[in-house]
């Protein structure tokens, strides 16, 4: 779903990149002459008819050269007229863009990527890849800057000394990672605060856009570059990965080091955030306001960042991008599998005490009345000390209401059974993807791996036993996969081993054929407590219910024996 949204936010936009397929010379001069600081000379235009080819360019080169030393003259003489650090430090950042535009940063991890899979076909390409997630995914996009990030979770409630909390008895097997699932992202100033005065008014404009950006609107940061909001200046020292609707880059207080210096502190560490630019487009900036809508209810419903939902320090537009700035993580319950429990998964008191974390996010969530709408393992962030987590990337996130109705919403795997059906979805579709990340961290494994909408519907069905009558009739979806015959038959749609087309088949009454407890069961150790397991097979069971009716609430999670009981 999300490449159907970027295709058709490139087609709005289509005059847009027309206008950027001009040659670079042709398109700067038109650029400059719309923002009054190029006059054309009639001799030069008169004469350039007579002229050969290689003197027509010989002479644009010169005239190139010539404005760059003009405006290089005019950035110079308001740098002497500002006699401010900021203003200098923007000027010669622009004077360097002038003359020797930058190349485009390499990105630390893969770009966030989606793919709306055809119902009735499964489809070759997996929805969402393991991500950076992404914008998606902030998912590794707070948490890549490495920084201390959420440092009231230190001590964990459940963790005692100095024990590792992801330690077990016993060595684990090697396995392969985990696979992964994938996303949305813009704003009006009153929303984003003021426009930044990191350059002189007259050279502020679009005359230079086309070294700021990319054809498709993302940002070209450089290392060092300085992003200046009302209040700070960020020193982008990494990035965390590109997505489809942002770049993240991580970054620390500007001058740190001159202040470490004056203050004697040789032990000082800056402070490092998480800074998610939006594409420079309108859908994305419609889009961005949602979020910091969103982000700004959650803030002020927990103004101490104690409910686990990640925390926006402010908002601010740089060179007509919308940046929100992120407290820093360590990395994403994705990598946390990757690096601790490979196949095997963590260990269970591990578990348990992300989940307590996640269920009072959900609390927020619903307290606010917002469906986040994407949870996943990418993007949920955890401290350096890996005992605290937090619900990051609202970017899909929703107010509770009458919203559209899409069997795309959410990352495949951890979507929910009423949204692939087309029932109207509520807190049970964040409470379903949270079952689904929870299984995940425990057993390494995905609960349900289907490369389509109709096997997912197998898969839970495995799982869970066939779907209430009353759930199909609802459903707006349910012609896809289901008949119209009493018995309202499934259709599971695979593709033929030989003829490698689609092919249907029949299942008139779908049996169980998973065991919750025993998969479980094979993931534990030895020293893992029966009863706790047990406790645990039965909290996901009711996570897991088909019908959104009788899924576990949140509140009823928070008092469930698994979660309740420390023994």
């Amino acid at each position: 779903m999300v490449g159907t949204e970027q295709q058709r936010g490139r087609g709005i936009f289509v005059g847009y990149h027309r206008s950027r397929s001009r040659s670079p010379s042709r398109r700067r001069e038109e650029v400059e002459r719309e923002a009054g600081e190029l006059t054309p000379s009639a001799s030069e235009d008169d004469d350039a008819e007579f002229l050969g080819e290689e003197e027509r360019q010989r002479r644009e080169e010169e005239l190139i050269q010539r404005r760059r030393r003009e405006r290089k003259a005019i950035l110079e003489k308001h740098r002497k007229a500002e006699g401010e650090s900021a203003g200098r430090t923007a000027t010669d950042a622009t004077t360097t863009r002038l003359e020797e535009p930058p190349e485009r940063v390499p990105l630390a991890g893969d770009a966030a990527a989606a793919a709306v899979n055809n119902d009735d076909v499964p489809s070759s390409e997996p929805e969402h890849p393991v991500t950076d997630n992404s914008e998606r995914n902030l998912s590794s996009a707070a948490a890549c800057t490495g920084g201390g990030g959420d440092d009231d979770g230190d001590d964990d409630m459940f963790a005692s000394g100095d024990d590792d909390m992801f330690g077990d008895d016993e060595d684990a097997p090697e396995g392969g990672p985990a696979e992964a699932g994938g996303a949305k992202g813009g704003v009006e100033a009153k929303l984003a605060g003021p426009a930044t005065n990191a350059e002189p008014e007259a050279i502020r404009g679009k005359g230079l856009a086309d070294d700021w950006d990319d054809e498709e609107g993302y940002y070209n940061f450089r290392v060092g570059e300085v992003l200046h909001s009302p209040t700070r200046k960020y020193e982008v020292y990494s990035n965390c990965g590109q997505g489809v609707f942002s770049t993240v880059l991580r970054a620390r207080d500007h001058g740190w080091q001159a202040q470490q210096g004056s203050e004697g502190a040789s032990d000082a560490k800056p402070v490092e955030y998480a800074v998610k630019v939006v594409r420079a487009n309108e859908v994305m900036h419609k889009a961005a306001e949602q979020e910091i809508n969103i982000l700004r209810k959650l803030g002020g419903a927990d103004p101490e960042g104690k409910r686990h939902c990640i925390r926006l320090l402010e908002t601010f537009e740089y060179r007509n991008h919308v940046c929100m700035v992120f407290e820093a993580m360590d990395m994403n319950l994705r990598e946390v599998v990757k690096k601790f429990g490979r196949e095997v998964g963590i260990n269970l008191k591990a578990v348990r005490t992300y989940a307590y974390q996640l269920l009072v996010a959900l609390k927020l969530l619903r307290t606010c009345g917002i469906f986040h709408a994407d949870i996943k393992p990418d993007n949920i962030l955890v401290n350096s000390s890996h005992s605290s987590v937090k619900l990051c990337d609202l970017g899909s996130a929703m107010y509770a209401g009458n919203n559209e109705l899409t069997p795309y919403l959410v990352s495949r795997f951890y979507r929910s059974p009423e949204v692939v059906l087309g029932l109207p979805y509520s807190y049970a579709m964040d409470m379903w993807s949270l079952g689904c990340v929870v299984y995940e961290l425990f057993t390494g494994k995905i609960a349900f791996p289907g490369n389509s909408n109709n096997q997912m519907l197998k898969l839970m069905m495995d799982l869970k036993g066939g779907f209430p009558k009353k759930m199909l009739r609802r459903g707006i979806f349910v012609e896809r996969h289901f008949g119209s015959d009493v018995n309202m038959t499934f259709f599971l749609v695979e593709t033929d081993p030989v003829t490698k087309q689609p092919m249907r088949t029949a299942i008139n009454h779908p049996k169980v054929t998973r065991d919750l407890y025993k998969e479980l069961e094979k993931k534990a150790v030895k020293t893992t407590d029966r009863k706790k397991l047990h406790q645990f097979a039965d909290f996901l069971g009711q996570m897991f219910m088909l019908d959104p009716d009788r899924r576990i609430t949140v509140n009823n999670a928070l008092v469930h024996p698994f979660i309740k009981d420390s023994t």
